[in-house]
């Protein structure tokens, strides 16, 4: 019967005899788990990330874009105007799916207010954008009807554009100027933070939509896309089927014809992005496999180094009664300690790269249970596999041949 307690015990003394080596050779399997949590942690952090793009847009969320597709190629903007104002009011009124709708139009701009100023986005949109975004002011006021008719030159303003012009001082009430036209702030938006493709939506500016077109744009009939809220999830599809009729009715496109608009939900979007992520995880991950796969390797060649070495020991101990099943279970057993350790070590190692990852580079980095029991796991097999075939050659030598050796 095999005493473990006594087996591990001996393990123990034989890896000490050798601590260098023993460390040099736990180095591989410590780099690479440290890769696959690190990786784990990467790509779980993204999904987390998508998912909470998601919710932060709304799943019933649809994006109606000027231009088509032609195979992989986005054609029709630029040169021709495709989506009016008129495209989104229809849209609401004859579209039984669809709730609300919001035409939109964006633009970079320099902002400056007082000594500070600073480069952002300048968003157009009427009194229903920040309704279909779910996007609440936290202080002051949204824009009204009224002001998006008087194309009033008022704004309300993101977290990060208020932090860089205002700091910790007052916004709401104070003037900006948005390319040299003045403009009131009279709200400031919830923050919302980095969305699934890393931009900061705080970063940005919010005004009326013929305010922006004509002041800034200086082009009253462009409208970039149109965002729209469908009725509930359930009916999305349905939105979209719907919006696509009517846009090619509209737009007098003919059977066969590709449209000149894109009609994409947020969670279409998302889910691409998402699918992005998991293939660079996966890719990354087998890298990290790979390294873990070349780590099992030294460890096998180690403990091949070790059953030479220790040819005379084992005669010995053949001599005094150990059965073949004791020399293999010894020699699998330290081969097995030695992943163990080093995997242990590879996850702390793994978790810190993830913090400072997390930390340096701003990117999402999520560590679940199953990540960590994922490399623990393949670690352990890793030992036992590349160690039974030292530790089988260690239980085959012949008593009275290794007793010989020298």
């Amino acid at each position: 019967m095999v005493v473990w307690s006594e087996v591990l015990r001996e393990a123990l003394r034989a890896l000490d005899r050798n601590k260098v080596r023993t460390l040099l050779t736990m180095l591989g399997v410590i780099i690479g788990v440290a890769a696959v949590i690190a990786t784990l942690a990467i790509g779980q952090g993204a999904k987390q990330s998508v998912q909470e793009q998601i919710r932060s847009l709304g799943s019933n969320v649809i994006m109606v874009f000027s231009g088509g597709m032609m195979g992989a190629v986005r054609t029709g903007t630029g040169t021709v105007q495709m989506l009016s104002v008129e495209d989104a009011q229809a849209i609401m009124r004859e579209c039984p799916s669809v709730a609300i709708a919001s035409p939109t139009v964006r633009s970079q701009a320099q902002v400056v207010a007082g000594d500070a100023n600073w480069s952002t986005t300048v968003q157009g949109g009427d009194e229903n954008f920040l309704v279909v975004r779910d996007w609440p002011v936290v202080e002051g006021r949204t824009f009204t009807a009224s002001d998006v008719r008087a194309a009033a030159k008022v704004c309300v303003i993101g977290a990060t554009v208020k932090k860089e012009l205002f700091g910790d001082g007052e916004a709401v009430g104070s003037t900006i100027r948005i390319r040299r036209l003045p403009f009131q702030v009279i709200g400031v938006l919830k923050s919302k933070g980095s969305n699934s493709f890393g931009q900061d939506q705080d970063d940005m500016i919010v005004a009326p939509l013929p305010t922006v077109q004509k002041k800034i744009l200086a082009s009253p009939l462009r409208v970039g896309a149109i965002l729209v809220s469908a009725r509930s999830e359930a009916v999305v599809e349905n939105a979209i089927e719907e919006i696509s009729t009517l846009l090619r009715q509209r737009h007098r496109i003919g059977a066969g014809q590709p449209d000149d608009f894109m009609v994409r939900s947020q969670s279409e979007i998302a889910s691409t992005a998402e699918g992005t992520s998991q293939i660079m995880t996966l890719l990354l991950s087998s890298v990290a496999l790979v390294s873990l796969l070349v780590g099992g390797i030294g460890i096998m060649n180690i403990m091949l180094v070790s059953v030479t070495e220790r040819t005379r020991e084992i005669g010995v101990r053949r001599a005094l009664g150990a059965r073949s099943v004791d020399i293999m279970v010894q020699f699998l057993a330290e081969s097995a300690f030695v992943s163990l350790v080093g995997g242990a070590v590879g996850i702390a190692l793994g978790m810190g790269i993830a913090y400072v990852v997390s930390h340096f580079a701003k990117w999402p980095t999520m560590i679940g249970p199953q990540a960590i029991a994922l490399a623990f796991g393949f670690s352990a097999l890793v030992g036992i596999f590349f160690g039974f075939y030292p530790a089988k050659t260690a239980a085959g030598l012949n008593p009275i041949d290794s007793l010989r050796y020298e």
